[in-house]
């Protein structure tokens, strides 16, 4: 695949880092060690990640969000990340992109998230363009009304981190993993989850939804491929991440607050 090469007068740098396959709890640890220790702006996109993983905000609740029984029941890895956002279940049909961006490199995006995604959503209306209705609707992006990508963000005083899971496919088994959040946007209408979400597939191949993205960035960045050691950088014992693991003692008390709050509403 061609990418722009750092050479467009005026465009900052921005550092592209393609990985395949690589864990997400990695992928997150990269990401935040990126924000918080480099200075240069970074794109990663990591096509698919190695086994289903269920991926929560940094204020997610368990017992609010999962259907822990289950969760328990398959032994499917929690994480908890660094930054906001809802809860995903992810695996190998999940294509994640990411911009770690200094805020003086985007003229014009105030460091919120409301801003952010307003760029990000002019990004990837460059990559969907004349394809599926594609919109920013609320936090999530979606083709008509059916979302197909969550996104979540944390903001430095300098710096920005903006990274969306893009379901370019899932399995329809795993949505019973996750419970009907309190809050939810309002045109999902309470419906469930698998009214609620599409596949990117009916719409795109993945190999060219990562093209048209690298394309996009090219378009506001000089892009510079760039290849990264990941572990070499995420066993870095200097840094304490802060997204991690729930153990299975968590997950079982989030269990048991379940069960004794279905007693008290049956009493």
């Amino acid at each position: 695949m061609s990418v722009p090469q750092a050479r467009k007068v005026g465009h900052p740098l921005m550092n592209l880092v393609r990985f395949k396959g690589v864990p997400i709890l990695k992928q997150l640890h990269l990401e935040e060690q990126l924000l918080r220790t480099s200075s240069d702006n970074w794109c990663i996109i990591n096509d698919g990640t190695n086994a289903p993983n269920i991926v929560m905000g940094l204020s997610g609740k368990p017992s609010e969000l999962l259907e822990s029984k289950h969760v328990l029941r398959d032994e499917i890895p929690v994480i908890r990340r660094f930054t906001g956002g809802g809860t995903v279940v992810v695996d190998p049909g999940t294509i994640f992109v990411t911009l770690i961006c200094n805020k003086d490199d985007v003229p014009g995006v105030q460091p919120y998230p409301r801003s952010i995604m307003q760029w990000s959503s002019l990004l990837y209306n460059e990559v969907f363009q004349g394809i599926g209705d594609f919109q920013l609707r609320e936090n999530d992006y979606v083709f008509g009304n059916r979302k197909f990508g969550g996104n979540a963000q944390s903001i430095t005083r300098k710096r920005w981190i903006h990274h969306t899971s893009f379901l370019w496919d899932f399995e329809s088994r795993n949505m019973a993993y996750l419970k009907l959040p309190k809050k939810i946007p309002e045109y999902r209408l309470a419906r469930g989850h698998m009214e609620f979400i599409c596949r990117m597939k009916d719409y795109m191949t993945r190999s060219v939804f990562i093209a048209e993205t690298v394309k996009a960035v090219g378009s506001h960045f000089a892009v510079k491929l760039v290849d990264l050691d990941v572990d070499a950088i995420v066993d870095d014992a200097g840094f304490v991440h802060s997204t991690r693991l729930l153990e299975k003692q968590e997950l079982e008390e989030a269990l048991a607050f379940e069960h004794a709050r279905l007693r008290i509403l049956s009493q």
